[in-house]
């Protein structure tokens, strides 16, 4: 196969984004996508951004913004070399450099993929003083083996089709998300669960009683309990089963309830966080303020059970079979959370331990609302478990065909 070697600058426009002045309010919260390197963690092109700007932040910025069909780049820190695509107007903040207005002869999305397995590389050339720094005229002169327009979109569509189909779950994780949330919502903080004749239980006069430790009406019948001592599930305490060689999860392998690629360990050399053993039916939570890391481990997260180890930056609850759905959504929920986060203290890292955690109360249902709450909600925690389980072997797919379609190791037949 044959490559041209072609500079970044030849390929498009870089630019490096910039921020609109934070003193200006009327800069802020439009309808204009304003990216971070928040964002570069998430799918392969992004659609929507945490912070968006209005019109007239956008051209306060005008000339450091993109637009078209962009391949964005973290250029400063250890978020460099993170790589996500835009195909909208939008702006970035300064940490990102990106190429825009690229030429109708290279396909921008073999150039995300190029860039993709080029990390360490755009750390070696980056200067360091505290920071690492990749400055837009070296980044500019970064060459990139072309090869001819169809080869470039030959591989391109192999590896977007991977990509959209991990996309595709993703979103219907969320979808599906969203939905056990407004259940949960409905039956356990309005209280408007099923009655006996199928109406919303508050709303048509449910009989209701004072709880002292939640401090509001529950149902009748109901009970109060924290999330580390109750009757539905228990703490996992830490230790794991001797293995050969397993995948090890840290917190920073798991982003909402996406899990990316862990390390493999073995267990006699595992560091001394790599403690934590999965078991079925476990609800996991990162300990550590704002940081939003769930695991939600029923029978369909089998094969990742099976082969990884958690760090003890997580706590585990074993739930029951018919406990771990209620559980899990209660972890899942805002106000969960909230507290957590309200209790987590620490001179370095904040995070909560188990005395915290025992502040964290709920209202417990009976038998009978666990069962139906049961039976309502895991078809959806299955179809997320088999999605994010269909998604790892995805992404290592990806990964594997990666590396060797951008050097020539392996083409693409029409």
């Amino acid at each position: 196969m044959n490559y041209t070697n072609t500079p970044i600058n030849k390929i498009g426009k870089v630019v490096t984004g910039k921020t609109p002045s934070t003193s200006i309010s009327e800069y802020y919260d439009g309808d204009i996508m304003f990216i971070t390197p928040t964002e570069l963690h998430s799918d392969y092109v992004v659609t929507k951004s945490e912070k968006t700007i209005s019109q007239k932040g956008f051209d306060s910025i005008r000339s450091n913004t993109i637009s078209g069909t962009s391949v964005m780049v973290g250029c400063i820190g250890w978020d460099m070399g993170n790589v996500a695509v835009c195909k909208e107007t939008c702006a970035t903040n300064q940490q990102i450099n990106s190429v825009t207005d690229i030429a109708p002869e290279y396909n921008p999305m073999y150039l995300y993929y190029w860039l993709k397995t080029k990390k360490e590389y755009l750390f070696s050339i980056a200067s360091v003083t505290r920071t690492p720094i990749l400055s837009k005229s070296t980044f500019e002169e970064v060459l990139v083996p072309v090869p001819s327009k169809k080869v470039q979109d030959a591989v391109s569509n192999v590896l977007t089709s991977i990509d959209k189909k991990i996309a595709s779950n993703s979103h219907i994780n969320d979808n599906l998300q969203q939905m056990a949330k407004t259940i949960y919502d409905y039956w356990f903080t309005q209280f408007d669960f099923p009655n006996e004749d199928g109406k919303p239980y508050r709303s048509s006069g449910g009989q209701m009683v004072w709880n002292d430790e939640l401090k509001r009406e529950i149902p009748v019948g109901w009970s109060s309990a924290s999330i580390v001592k109750n009757s539905l599930s228990t703490v996992i305490k830490p230790g794991v089963d001797f293995f050969g060689r397993k995948e090890y999860l840290a917190t920073a392998e798991v982003n909402g309830t996406s899990i990316s690629t862990g390390s493999i360990v073995e267990y006699a050399t595992r560091e001394s966080r790599a403690n934590m053993q999965p078991t079925v039916n476990s609800v996991w939570f990162a300990k550590m303020k704002n940081s939003v890391k769930h695991l939600y481990l029923n029978a369909e997260m089998q094969p990742l059970i099976d082969s990884t180890i958690l760090s003890t930056g997580f706590c585990g609850i074993q739930c029951t079979e018919l406990s771990f759905e209620f559980i899990a959504s209660f972890i899942e929920s805002s106000y969960f959370e909230t507290i957590k986060d309200i209790l987590a203290h620490g001179a370095t890292q904040e995070a909560v331990n188990n005395e915290d955690m025992d502040a964290i109360r709920f209202a417990v249902p009976t038998d009978n609302i666990l069962t139906k709450y049961h039976e309502a909600t895991r078809g959806m925690y299955a179809q997320i478990s088999k999605n994010i389980c269909e998604n790892r072997k995805l992404t290592a797919l990806r990964d594997w065909l990666l590396p060797m379609l951008m050097n020539g190791q392996a083409t693409v037949n029409n």
